[in-house]
């Protein structure tokens, strides 16, 4: 098979997997000859300063010893394979950033053989670009479970990030569909990671200079919709993660059916929104103070599809509001709908100099019809009457609309909710 035919299989296997932002590659090897992230590309992913960059994602082999039964290349899936080599995937990432296609490499595997072995062969897909082609943009690895501590020592010193998926919410979905996953090892191997990271920026901050260790830090990803699992367990175990191993980011992957599936998966996708409500409510815990057990209002334990989860908490708890602009804390402030982290920043600063009133927070273009009914203003707001309407949600819930891309690409680079 040539690498044409086996790009075309493993790029289109590589799908299933979110996990592949770049945030924090900016400036990770500024001695390199070849490689910067700092130009535009094709639009693939955000990285935290708004930059849009492109990455080739792929995989090294569709082959895989595993039968989890929500993938499409478990072992026992009717499904053509492919595998590269290690020279074919540095020449493809050459290739291809020279011509101005990527700016980075996302690379991932099924497991072959062993797992040892399948990480020495990602290890030397990373080491060959770093030492003889001295590439210095974006790598990230998807580490393989159960792979000797040495191997994600070494990985680490090559690539800009690494991943170890957790796959399912919980450990009785994992018993479920993935049987020869557990939990407890998937948790080790972060937590190994997470001791490399922290013993690297303990050695640079007491003056030394170590050898690089996943500078971008490390992330995860979470199949959403494959079991009945509500989002406030998803969200309770991203929240752990985010605390107890420090993640970076955790991403979250709407099931996607699969050709002869087992009768215990559902016959299809969950709402996309579901997958987007999730990432909001995400973003809720990382940077605007929310506890992953308050977020989910909804009775059947489900983040609501109809509305932002930032909104559904506002109207469940119209006892918080409403919140006085000009005295409220940051935390307090960062509770109201429609109002954003950069807002609340912007708020702060003007009511130092003056009492902030309505036509103040129009021009600071903050999301008025949804804000309006929650906050109290250095002058007369007459949105605030709706608080105690019992239609309050259908009057201030954003209608059904199509986004234009400029829409979404402002959303996508605020964040904000």
């Amino acid at each position: 098979m040539d690498v044409r035919k086996k790009l075309a299989i493993l790029a289109d296997a590589a799908k299933y997997d979110a996990s592949c932002a770049s945030s924090g590659s900016k400036s990770t090897r500024p001695d390199s000859l070849i490689g910067s992230t700092e130009g535009m590309g094709i639009c693939h992913s955000y990285t935290p300063d708004g930059r849009c960059v492109s990455l080739l994602k792929i995989l090294l082999t569709n082959y895989c010893i595993y039968d989890c039964q929500y993938c499409v290349n478990r072992i026992s899936s009717d499904t053509r394979r492919a595998r590269f080599t290690v020279d074919e995937v540095v020449d493809l990432t050459l290739e291809f950033y020279r011509r101005n296609y990527i700016e980075g490499l996302f690379l991932s595997s099924g497991i072959i053989q062993t797992s040892d072995y399948t990480m020495e062969q990602l290890i030397a897909v990373a080491k060959k670009l770093r030492v003889e082609h001295h590439y210095g943009g974006y790598i990230h690895l998807k580490t393989i479970p159960n792979a000797a501590d040495g191997l994600i020592d070494e990985a680490g010193r090559w690539a800009d990030r690494l991943s170890v998926n957790i796959e399912l919410p919980t450990e009785q979905d994992l018993v479920q569909l993935a049987p020869e996953k557990k939990k407890p090892q998937i948790e080790q191997a972060m937590q190994g990671i997470r001791g490399k990271i922290d013993e690297y920026k303990h050695e640079v901050k007491a003056g030394f200079q170590p050898p690089r260790f996943a500078p971008a830090g490390q992330s995860t990803q979470m199949i959403v919709g494959a079991t009945k699992t509500p989002d406030v367990e998803i969200l309770r175990t991203a929240s752990s993660l985010y605390t107890q191993q420090r993640l970076r980011r955790v991403y979250y992957s709407a099931y996607s059916p699969i050709p002869h599936a087992d009768a215990r998966l559902p016959g299809q996708s969950p709402p996309l929104v579901r997958e987007h409500r999730l990432y909001q409510a995400d973003w809720l815990m990382r940077f605007y103070g929310f506890d992953a057990s308050e977020i989910v209002t909804e009775a059947d334990q489900n983040l609501s599809l109809e509305m932002d989860p930032k909104l559904a908490w506002a109207i469940a708890n119209r006892h918080f509001f409403p919140v006085d602009i000009n005295r409220a804390s940051r935390e307090e402030l960062l509770r109201i709908p429609g109002i954003g982290v950069r807002s609340v920043d912007r708020i702060l600063k003007l009511r130092r100099l003056q009492k902030v009133a309505t036509s103040d927070l129009k021009k600071l273009r903050i999301a008025w019809k949804r804000a309006k009914s929650f906050i109290q203003t250095g002058d007369h707001n007459p949105g605030l009457a709706d608080l105690d309407k019992l239609d309050l949600g259908r009057r201030i819930r954003p209608q059904t609309q199509q986004l234009l891309l400029f829409d979404a690409a402002s959303s996508a680079f605020s964040g904000e909710v």
